[in-house]
Order: structure tokens, then C-alpha cells, then sequence
């Protein structure tokens, strides 16, 4: 088979799993192409520890890792199978690339994997592993870490790296009556240097980007788009996924490579 995709997906607050949004139906169709995956490796902000752990639970649980919300959204179970084997060859990798790895068989499916895949593969047929950030992960090191797990995707494992386009909590507006321009600037610009596989400029999106620090207080939720980065091939061109902004200021733009 052909090499499994790559994804970039924001899955904004953990109420997307309730609302689709503009993001949700366009995440449904293309996972309907997505007949050969042989399952899904997540690297997600929600799951960050001092060196990076893989998760080798042969059932992973739900993990609803969040406070506040609506009660269904705390009903919602993703029953997809772990892969042990596959988060054993993915913890090779990391360490022959220099990562100290470790193994989690407790750890559950955070809402950074659960939510964005019940819109891409909603039946939870395919079984699904997480690998962990650590701490002190930069962007360079984010394209490190997507580039050791790269040869996975030639066993029919799709990268998904989950985070958010735009994060900033504090600027939050429930009603969503207006978009934030600095919001749109920040993600009009990475959409140009991902076009462009400028790598360079993202690796210095902190200093390069209009409003980086606004659009982003904390790293955490742009370095999987980092991770995703690493892990695509420079010859795939990607595809973009328009999410369009939530809350006024959430970025739900998204990205595929080596989808065929």
C-alpha cells in the first residue's frame, strides 16, 4: 500500500465533538477515503510529560480531560483499539532518533484524540495510540519528533498531529459574533509558509509570524503542527482544510498531506 497520510487538525474546544462546525463534515469526507490506515498515531498538547512516553494499552479509555461543559459531551465514549506493537516500533524510533522514551499502558485517549477523530473516523474501527510531548519540546524538536515517527506511515499509519491553529483561552467570545483580525492575520500567514514548506519559518513562527504570541500565549498547541510537518514528505502537497474560526477567536484551520 501507499504511505498513510499525514494531519494537522485543530480541534478547538472540546465541544467541537457536539458541533461539527464548518470543520467537522470536511474531516467526515475525508475520512471515508481512508479505507487503508492500519491505525492512527495522535500527538496531542493534552498529553505532556517530562520525556516522551508512548502509549501501549491494548484499550485505551476515553479520558474527558476537561471541566465545565454541557453533560453530554462527558457521555461520549471513542471504544477504538490501542496498538501495542505499533507504539512499540514507534518508541524505537523516538529512541534510535535520540528521544528518551517510555512506555504508558494506563494512559487513556486524551479529548486532543478522541474529539477531532470522531468527525475523521467515527466508527473507531481503527485502533489509535498516542505519543506524548514532553515539556521542554520546541518547534525544532517538534519537527524532530514528526520525522523520527515518519517511517510508521509506510506500515499504514496515519500521523495526526492535534492541536489548535489559534489558542488563546483568554480572548474567548461564547457568542461568536465577530472574528478577531489578529486570529485571521496569524493563520492567513503559517497557511503561506505551509504552502510554501517554508520550515524555516516556522521553526521561528515566534518571531516571523504577525501576533504570534497573541494567537498563541503557550506553545503547546501549535507544535503538533510542527510534528505533522516532520512527519510529511517535501514532494506531498497539502491540502488545505478551512475550519473557519470559532468563538470569535479559535482557528480551526487544518492540514493533510499524501492523501491519494
Amino acid at each position: 500500500m501507499s504511505k498513510a497520510p499525514v494531519f494537522f487538525i485543530s480541534h478547538g474546544a472540546p465541544t467541537f465533538a457536539l458541533e461539527p462546525g464548518l470543520l467537522g463534515p470536511q474531516l467526515a469526507a475525508l475520512g471515508r477515503q481512508l479505507t487503508e490506515i492500519k491505525a492512527v498515531l495522535v500527538v496531542s498538547p493534552h498529553w505532556q510529560t517530562g520525556s516522551v512516553r508512548v502509549m501501549n494499552s491494548a484499550a485505551p479509555k476515553t479520558v474527558h480531560d476537561f471541566g465545565g461543559f454541557p453533560a453530554p459531551l462527558y457521555a461520549l465514549q471513542y471504544p477504538a483499539a490501542g496498538e501495542p506493537q505499533r507504539a512499540a516500533e514507534a518508541a524505537k524510533l523516538l529512541a534510535d532518533a535520540g528521544f528518551p522514551v517510555a512506555f504508558d499502558a494506563q494512559r487513556g485517549l486524551d479529548h486532543g484524540a478522541w474529539v477531532p477523530l470522531m468527525h475523521l473516523l467515527p466508527d473507531a474501527k481503527v485502533p489509535v495510540f498516542q505519543v506524548s510531548m514532553p515539556l521542554a519540546l520546541d518547534t525544532a524538536g517538534a519537527l524532530r519528533l514528526g520525522q523520527a515517527l515518519a517511517p510508521l506511515r509506510e506500515q499504514g499509519v496515519l500521523i495526526l498531529g492535534s492541536g489548535s491553529m489559534t489558542h488563546n483561552l483568554y480572548e474567548i467570545d461564547r457568542s461568536g459574533a465577530s472574528q478577531a483580525p489578529y486570529a485571521l492575520e496569524f493563520s492567513n500567514w503559517v497557511r503561506n509558509a505551509v504552502t510554501a514548506n517554508e520550515l524555516a519559518s516556522l521553526v521561528n513562527y515566534r518571531q516571523a509570524a504577525p501576533h504570534a504570541e497573541r494567537a498563541h500565549p503557550t506553545e503547546e498547541h501549535f507544535l503538533p503542527l510542527l510534528v505533522a510537518l516532520g512527519a510529511h514528505d517535501a514532494t506531498e502537497a497539502v491540502q488545505l482544510i478551512d475550519g473557519g474560526i470559532t468563538y470569535g477567536v479559535l482557528s480551526m484551520e487544518s492540514y493533510a498531506w499524501g492523501l491519494h
